[in-house]
């Protein structure tokens, strides 16, 4: 029997805006600059799907290996196991103050 759903199976909330957010993407964000070594959390724009990642990864913290084209190589630890996603940067929110 063949596995049920998708990718983006049970993301209604994740991928659901706030009322007060809703309409065009903002270019800055699209467009936002990360240095290698930067921390970040991940965060989907249910706007834009391109470069997106897994929903199970929604709201992790990791550090900026480096750039791959106009995505970012995002490594992070699941549990004690080591993993890196390809994100898109509007995807991104940059962070100072976190143990990663």
């Amino acid at each position: 029997m063949q596995r049920t759903g998708g990718k983006r199976r049970k993301t209604r909330h994740v991928s659901s805006k706030h009322f007060r957010k809703k309409g065009k993407i903002s270019i800055s964000k699209y467009f936002q600059t990360f240095e290698s070594g930067a921390k970040v959390r991940l965060s989907m724009e249910p706007a834009c799907n391109e470069g997106t990642y897994d929903y199970r990864f929604y709201g992790r913290s990791g550090i900026i290996e480096s750039k791959r084209g106009r995505c970012y190589l995002v490594a992070f630890k699941d549990g004690n196991k080591a993993k890196t996603l390809i994100v898109h940067p509007i995807h991104l929110e940059g962070i100072t103050n976190v143990n990663v």
